[in-house]
């Protein structure tokens, strides 16, 4: 058996598959570095804040691939400006390397518009802040919805929620600024419930209770009856009752009657006007000076002769009248001579003393 396997032929067959194999594997790799450019490196160029286009024309001059990548906006670079370059310029590379370029773009990233419809005006300008969007003019419009936000506009024209926008972009608000007061109620008796609903929302009323007659939801039924009546004003977003029906208003006179018993009052004009007068919660001082009030003149003193008491004896004429001049109370009269040198000087009176003599004795007269 060792001899058979030194024989020739099988070394000559060994020989043969070794030189075989050998060959496969130096064409591998002749293959491998010819398809890979093994050996054969390109320098990056340097394409930093070049156009993107004129990038692109020297990758390709250079048979390199690239990437472009939308960089973050930056408006102190120009648009499609290329701000970096990977790998960094001056590396090298194969040929056939895919070169990613960082471009900025032209304007800012895009932004959806957040759902801010009948929210609250501070919490939509906050909203509006969070995601980049500037609020330009506010406007305000007649609505029931005070501070809401009714519409979103931009340049001119409502958008919707989840609109894409430029980031930084500027948008109009437009803001319920509350009801109108003392609106005229539109007549709607004669139309269908279709047109109604269309002149009330016009007129900005709501709908409220629609009545059928015939217990339906025809549209195309008339209304005969309404509530508030036609010409009444009501604020902005009250409601209006309807009653409609397949008949025309004229075959419906007694339900009509009946309604205007039920939703019309009766005003007696019988009765005088009432008239109502503004009464000002706080009188208006007078701030007028008064005047001077009036010192009555003082009047001077009288005196009085004090009553003597007569004894029950009868005197004779002679002894009367000289009792009687005896008799006379004695009065100072300082208090008015007086007076006249004190008014010249104070204009003050001066109450006069008053001294009453003792009452006299009665004397016993004898007569023989």
């Amino acid at each position: 058996m060792l001899k058979s396997l030194f024989n020739w032929k099988v070394l000559l067959n060994l020989l043969v598959a070794i030189g075989v194999f050998v060959g496969l594997v130096w064409l591998t790799f002749r293959w491998l570095e010819y398809h890979t450019n093994h050996g054969q490196e390109i320098p990056v160029p340097n394409v930093v804040n070049k156009s993107v286009h004129d990038a692109i024309k020297i990758l390709d001059d250079a048979g390199l691939e690239y990437e472009v990548d939308s960089f973050k906006y930056d408006p102190k670079y120009r648009p499609f400006q290329v701000l970096q370059v990977y790998p960094s310029p001056g590396s090298r590379v194969k040929d056939g390397r895919a070169i990613q370029l960082r471009v900025n773009p032209k304007t800012w990233a895009k932004v959806a518009v957040p759902d801010i419809i009948n929210k609250y005006s501070g919490l939509a300008f906050q909203r509006l802040d969070q995601v980049g969007l500037k609020v330009g003019d506010t406007l305000f419009e007649p609505s029931i919805q005070k501070d809401a936000v009714l519409r979103v506009l931009f340049k001119g024209n409502p958008i919707k929620p989840g609109s894409l926008l430029p980031r930084f972009s500027t948008i109009d608000v437009v803001i319920g600024s509350g009801p109108m007061r003392n609106i005229s109620i539109p007549n709607v008796v004669g139309l269908t419930v279709k047109e109604a609903r269309g002149v009330i929302a016009r007129s900005m009323f709501e709908v409220g209770l629609v009545e059928h007659e015939d217990g339906g939801k025809d549209e195309s039924d008339i209304i005969y009856y309404q509530d508030p009546a036609a010409g009444d004003v009501r604020d902005q977003g009250m409601q209006m009752d309807l009653w409609a029906s397949k008949k025309t208003p004229a075959e419906l006179r007694d339900k009509i009657e009946q309604l205007n018993s039920v939703y019309r009052m009766k005003v007696d004009t019988s009765l005088p006007p009432i008239r109502y007068e503004e009464v000002p919660a706080h009188p208006t001082p007078n701030y007028e000076q008064a005047p001077p009030p009036v010192v009555p003149k003082p009047e001077p003193a009288k005196t009085e002769a004090p009553k003597t008491t007569t004894s029950n004896t009868k005197p004779a004429a002679s002894t009367s009248t000289a009792a009687k001049t005896d008799n006379k109370p004695k009065t100072t009269a300082t208090g008015t001579s007086g007076s006249g040198s004190n008014t010249g000087s104070n204009n003050k009176t001066t109450t006069t003393t008053q001294q009453t003599a003792p009452k006299p004795k009665a004397k016993k007269v004898v007569v023989e």
